[in-house]
């Protein structure tokens, strides 16, 4: 028997209860699980952080106790409350979590978006941050790729928000995600990152017309937002890129020795809603890239 497996017997056969399992203690297991082998709490980083400097050994463990944080709302609160309630709290995390690595939020052109309903959102995507850079704004659910379900601790969070995953390499899937996302559309806002991939900030790649496919056959508004990443004097900053072979140590702490930056993001006007699939992802595509500098 696994480590893990004498873990959750004997935490959920051992516990002071009767013979039902209070909701949700399984999930707590498998997340401590999780959480104790990741990236984040391997004895190696935790040193690794120490010998850098007490500046990146704090706000490293600020960040744990923040994620920490975000799973016990994910667990306590969320099947209880209400979507008002939920977005409030996605806000304020991803707010809190933006301050942890002093990065300024500005919004711009948000008039353009409608006050209620649903709608598509079309971004570049450059960062892991950009995620939370959104929700601090604007709590909507994302599409990501399927990938991202499997990341210890972040996968499960994810779920929990409403993350829609797409198999890629599936066109069969990616029908039944369409299909999906034209159920949700018209009645609550979704960000897709098109592009597929992040990059460092510097450029923006093809936009994939399959992810338009919903907006285009609900008809929704799709709106062009650009993100971009700026230093003191407003220029392109590659500080938060995470790109190639970096891991998400390697990305943490080159964002924690970078001040001053502020993300931006820039919304652009929808087009006319009966475009079809590949003229939506042409015409997002054409705005986005006219606002990278």
């Amino acid at each position: 028997m696994s480590r893990d497996a004498r873990l959750r017997s004997k935490w959920l056969y051992s516990a002071p209860w009767n013979t039902t399992v209070p909701p949700h203690y399984e999930n707590i297991v498998t997340l401590w699980c999780q959480f104790r082998d990741s990236e984040l709490v391997h004895p190696f980083i935790i040193t690794r952080m120490r010998a850098k400097s007490t500046f990146l050994f704090i706000p490293f463990l600020k960040i744990i106790a923040h994620t920490i944080k975000g799973v016990s709302i994910l667990i306590c609160i969320f099947p209880f409350a209400k979507d008002q309630t939920k977005k409030r709290h996605i806000r304020h995390w991803s707010i809190h979590l933006l301050t942890i690595f002093h990065l300024k939020h500005r919004v711009i052109n948000a008039e353009l978006l409608p006050k209620g309903g649903g709608y598509l959102i079309a971004a570049n995507h450059i960062s892991w941050i950009d995620i939370a850079s959104i929700q601090s704004f604007l709590p909507c659910r994302f599409v990501a790729k399927s990938e991202v379900a499997d990341w210890p601790v972040f996968g499960w969070m994810a779920e929990q928000i409403g993350t829609v995953f797409i198999r890629r390499e599936s066109k069969r899937h990616g029908k039944e995600i369409a299909n999906q996302l034209e159920t949700l559309l018209p009645n609550e806002p979704i960000c897709i990152f098109p592009e597929g991939t992040s990059t460092a900030g510097d450029r923006v790649l093809p936009f994939r017309p399959n992810l338009f496919e919903s907006a285009a056959q609900s008809q929704v508004q799709t709106f062009p937002m650009t993100i971009r990443y700026v230093d003191q004097d407003n220029q392109y900053s590659d500080a938060t890129a995470f790109i190639g072979e970096m891991t998400l140590i390697d990305s943490i702490i080159k964002m924690l020795r970078t001040k001053s930056i502020t993300v931006e993001l820039i919304f652009g006007p929808s087009p006319a809603t009966d475009l079809d699939r590949k003229a939506l992802a042409q015409y997002c595509e054409e705005q986005v890239r006219s606002q990278i500098k």
